[in-house]
Parts: C-alpha cells; structure tokens; sequence
C-alpha cells in the first residue's frame, strides 16, 4: 500500500504531500474499492476528496489521480504478462493458459486508450458535449475539466515521474506475492516464490478485468483455482489461499471504511466552523452599513 501510495504521491506537483498523507488516502482509496461495489471507481472520489485540501489547486489533485488509474492499468497488464510468461514456464501450455492470456491481453488497449485520452483532451471535449447538449448548463463543469486537462498534460510531460511511478506500482503489484507464498506456507503446501509471483499477477490482472463484479466475488475464487490447477495446487488448497485472501481484504479494509467515514466527519465539521468566505461576506457587509449609517447620524447632529 505504501508503494502504491508512493507511486501516486510522485505524480502530484511539488510541494507534495507527505507520504504518511498520501498512505492514509490510499487505505481509504483501496478499502472503498475493495470492499463496496463501487466498480473500482469510488475509492478515487474519496481519495480525492482527502487530499484535495493538502493541494495548492484542486485540479492537480484530480490530475493525479485520472493519471494514476491510467498508469495502474499499464503496470497491471505488464505484471500480468510478466505472471502469464511464469505460468507458461511453470505449468507449459493448457486451455487454461490461454484463456488467461486473451483476458490479460485485452486490458493493454484499454490502458493505452485511457492513457491517450489523458494526453490529448478527451475530458474536456467530453464536456463540451455536454454543454452543447443540456444548453450551455454545465459552464462551471466545462471550466474545471479545461483545468484538469491542463494539469494532465503537466502531469505527462514530467516523464520521470510518470517513470517512477509506473515502477512503483510494479514493487506494489511484486509485494503481494509475498503474501501468497507466506498463505501456501502456512497453509501446508511451500511453494517458490516464482509460483507466487504467477498467481499474484494472474489474480490481481483478472480482479481488475471484471471491475463491474463487486470484489470480484466468486471470480476471484473461481481464477484461483484455475490458476492453481495449471501450477499444481489442489482445489481445496486453492479455495483456501482464496479465502485467505479475503480475511486479508477484511483485516485490512474494514478499518479503512470506518477511517473513511471519521475523515468525512471531520471535513463536514471543520467546513462548518470555517464557513467559506462567500457566507461570511453578508455579515461583514451588514456591519459596514450600521457603521455608514452611524457615522452619517452623528454628522447630522453636528450640523445641527
């Protein structure tokens, strides 16, 4: 997480959040995601609506994020070819192996795609659609879109962090194997590291093809079997690094939802006790009046 965390933080503009910020943002961005069927896409509203106020402008903090999804799929799909090419080695060629290589290989287009409409204006030309169509009503939403594409071409034209972050969430992709090998270990049945890497890989890449799927349920259990199939494991082992897996979303997201939910109390109160400087312009205005009518009375009772 702090990986991700890191990759993310490297794309917003200097002066940058902390990592600790950025780390906390991301737990609520994953345990959204992770466990509400918000199709992978919710956990990047609340995230943004964290770190939105520890930003010079609202639109890098946009920004970063559009461009972070799109980096996500890109290493994604490098990692999932990196796990398929282990799998092919590991458990040669099998039904399985290739049903696995066209879903794997149908998130790189899609990753491209989205990469290319960051670069070159699709959201703001989306708007303008928009705009023209509900009558010219979306004027605000056509400016900060014209803002956010700004700052995603700022974002793309600092390669090296674009760079480093594509590398960082691959060390974030890499570590979870680790936990796999750690859950067959324990589970009775050692494996190599390189085993873990091909079963990370797989999972996380079809996870992420069947975001529609709330938590991938059933899928997720359904490809660790498969996969497991093709490297050896039995099916009752499978299930079990599956459900391992699960306690492991719960253990670590569960908590993220209730931080989720202190920190937007926390912003509804801290929105409340500094009312924006538009609600204050009325009562500073009323004073102004009784002071201008104050000082109109005594010079009539001068002149008198």
């Amino acid at each position: 997480m702090t990986a991700n965390a890191r990759a993310w933080q490297r794309l917003m503009p200097e002066p940058r959040p902390g990592l600790r910020l950025v780390t906390w943002a991301t737990w609520m961005r994953e345990s959204v995601n992770g466990l509400l069927p918000v199709a992978r896409i919710g956990g990047e509203v609340v995230a943004y609506r964290v770190i939105r106020r520890h930003v010079e402008r609202r639109s890098d903090a946009a920004a970063s994020l559009i461009a972070d999804m799109g980096l996500s799929i890109l290493s994604q799909a490098s990692f999932g070819l990196f796990g398929l090419a282990l799998l092919f080695v590991l458990g040669g060629t099998t039904a399985v192996t290739a049903q696995l290589a066209v879903g794997v290989v149908a998130m790189i287009p899609l990753g491209v795609g989205f990469a290319l409409a960051q670069r070159y204006g699709a959201l703001a030309a989306l708007t303008r659609f928009l705009h023209r169509l509900f009558a010219g009503r979306l004027s605000g939403v056509q400016t900060h879109s014209l803002r956010v594409d700004r700052a995603l071409r700022a974002v793309h034209e600092r390669r090296r962090d674009v760079r480093a972050c594509f590398l960082w969430q691959l060390a974030g992709w890499a570590l979870g194997a680790g936990e796999i090998w750690l859950a067959l270990y324990f589970l009775g049945h050692p494996g190599s590291l390189v085993a873990g890497l091909a079963i990370e890989a797989l999972i996380q890449a079809l996870s992420s093809a069947v975001f529609l799927v709330p938590a991938a349920i059933g899928v997720q259990e359904g490809a660790f079997i498969l996969i497991g199939a093709a490297l050896g494991i039995d099916a009752a082992t499978a299930l079990a690094l599956a459900t391992a897996r699960r306690l492991r979303d719960v253990v670590i997201f569960f908590p993220g939802l209730i931080a989720w939910q202190w920190a937007e109390a926390s912003m509804r109160h801290a929105k409340s006790a500094n009312p924006s400087p538009g609600a204050r312009e009325p009562a500073v205005n009323e004073r102004s009046v009784a002071y201008s009518n104050l000082s109109q009375q005594r010079r009539q009772e001068e002149q008198r």
